[in-house]
């Protein structure tokens, strides 16, 4: 009897025919115009091209951040299209965290109630948020800077910050816009360390805009953007 196949797992995304427009006639810009690509669970991924090729609008749409002008974006199988805000806003808070190269902590906030924004939004108990909130500063190496204000902390302590927060909801997605653009070269590579060890140790699927090659060559696979058009996929 011929053994049974099992069926492989649908991808973290995929889009068909994605087209991205601002404007209208002299004003019209098409950002992206027709990509069709699968990012695989657990994969780590770098996005990358010039200022303006639609690399960061593509993320957005990915991120449920923005919409499509036309074509599908398939989240874990499932067609996104036509979710309520609501709905998109509890799909973006229960499955992706963030990482961008603006911190965005709010500066007089302690960096635990940085940490729980998340899950204050999420409506978690203040007792498990607390929980929850040291685990992932533990697990940043961040747990002594729990009381501290985010104005107090270095580039570097802010992102591990930022890092823990996406981390939080332990989501199954990260997206990564230049991470490590506002640090040093010494404290950009802890920082990205720390990322794929995550995607290593945990499963986490990374997403990484960058324009950095030494960035984009430690994912296992590069997409490039050109002009709003993918011109090349490469993998490690």
């Amino acid at each position: 009897m011929p053994a049974l196949l099992t069926p492989s797992p649908p991808p973290a995304f995929e889009t068909r025919d994605l087209t991205k427009t601002y404007g209208r006639g002299s004003t019209r810009f098409d950002a992206l115009r027709g990509v069709s690509l699968r990012i695989e669970e657990g994969e780590s991924v770098a996005i990358t091209g010039k200022s303006g090729s639609g690399k960061s609008t593509l993320m957005h749409i990915l991120a449920l951040l923005d919409e499509p002008s036309s074509g599908d974006v398939l989240l874990h199988g499932d067609g996104v299209a036509g979710l309520s805000n609501a709905a998109v806003n509890k799909v973006r808070n229960a499955t992706f965290g963030f990482v961008f190269q603006q911190f965005f902590l709010i500066p007089n906030a302690s960096v635990l109630e940085n940490v729980i924004l998340p899950l204050k939004i999420a409506g978690v108990s203040p007792r498990e948020r607390r929980r929850r909130g040291m685990e992932a500063l533990e697990a940043l190496g961040m747990a002594d800077k729990a009381k501290n204000r985010a104005t107090d902390l270095s580039g570097g302590q802010k992102q591990r910050v930022v890092i823990a927060r996406a981390l939080v909801n332990e989501p199954s997605i990260i997206f990564a816009d230049e991470p490590t653009g506002n640090l040093d070269s010494a404290t950009g590579a802890v920082v990205e360390d720390i990322l794929f060890d995550l995607n290593a140790t945990r499963g986490i699927t990374l997403v990484i805009v960058t324009h950095e090659p030494e960035l984009a060559a430690r994912c296992d696979r590069r997409i490039q953007i050109h002009d709003g058009l993918l011109v090349e996929e490469v993998s490690a």
